[in-house]
């Protein structure tokens, strides 16, 4: 039976007024993963994330973290799991030195040494406090508390917000490091720049209206989804023509341009095979895939152009 190191089951939160932020939503992230979440504004991420750390207690379903309900678990079981949030929460008053004092008698695995070379690497003054630096050494110092946990959990909440792109490459760096470490850690990562993401990932969920809509590894989403192209030479479509697997598709003169869902090789076989059909398959990015997948149909992406 296969172990996940984060785990949810049906979870939903309704908040007061019937506003329904997260609806029968399902994730299993075995140990060692890194975990992509994506979605648009207002999907549901942070609440899930808040539900599964025990932040928000669910109206429905569990969350687990490393077989244990994290609103019910205790200090030692919490120190194994890390947490940069979406908004800054770092005492203004304290320093990089004071926080990593006051943190370490929280985490048994509390690794100093690393933390002052993060703080070199990430450019962080060590004795200043945080309160007068800028929203994006605040990030960074919020980085750096969460990896110098060690934790066996790292849960990032759009952890490059306000970053440049150096600190950006910077952050993902690390995580590969402490992916390569000890076997690594599950890491969760939601955030909207997803070519950070397609760095690292090796399973994405995509959320729309509080659900997990599709989950997959990304090998596997870029093998299954693909931009299909069919030029019928000299003449229109036949009437009722439509590419297999097709989610949504448009048509201008003799080309028919559709986002496929392809889950063999022989699919198109058939397309192939019509007199004076010639078929071009393109890979799709994750980030072309996404908009696909979740940008509203409409009239303009089934124009027909008439001749």
């Amino acid at each position: 039976m296969t172990e996940f190191a984060i785990d949810a089951c049906q979870l939903g939160k309704a908040f007061p007024g019937g506003t329904v932020a997260v609806s029968g939503l399902d994730m299993q992230v075995a140990a060692g993963t890194v975990y992509g979440l994506i979605g648009r504004n207002g999907a549901g991420k942070t609440t899930a994330i808040r539900m599964l750390l025990g932040l928000l207690r669910p109206s429905a379903g569990t969350a687990r973290i490393l077989g244990a309900n994290m609103w019910q678990a205790g200090r030692q079981h919490r120190a194994r799991v890390a947490y940069v949030s979406q908004e800054q929460h770092v005492h203004a008053w304290m320093t990089p030195r004071e926080l990593c004092y006051y943190l370490s008698h929280f985490y048994e695995r509390w690794d100093q040494p690393y933390a002052m070379r993060l703080a070199r690497r990430f450019d962080l003054a060590w004795d200043r406090q945080t309160g007068l630096m800028s929203g994006g050494e605040q990030r960074k110092v919020s980085i750096l508390l969460a990896l110098a946990a060690r934790p066996e959990v790292l849960i990032l909440d759009e952890p490059a917000a306000g970053l440049d792109p150096i600190a950006r490459r910077e952050l993902i760096d690390e995580l590969v490091d402490i992916l390569s470490r000890d076997g690594g850690c599950t890491v969760l990562l939601s955030t909207h720049i997803i070519s950070d993401l397609e760095r690292i990932a090796e399973q994405v969920g995509i959320m729309d209206r509080g659900r997990i809509m599709t989950d997959a590894r990304l090998d596997e989403l870029q093998k299954t989804f693909q931009r299909v192209q069919v030029v019928f030479d000299g003449r229109l479509p036949p009437d009722g023509f439509s590419v297999p697997g097709a989610i949504r598709s448009s048509t201008e003169g003799p080309v028919v341009t559709a986002v496929a869902c392809l889950l063999s090789e022989t699919q198109l076989d058939e397309v192939r095979s019509i007199p004076g059909a010639r078929v071009n398959v393109f890979p799709l990015g994750l980030e072309d895939m996404f908009i696909e997948l979740l940008k509203p149909r409409g009239e303009a992406e089934a124009v027909e152009a008439r001749t």
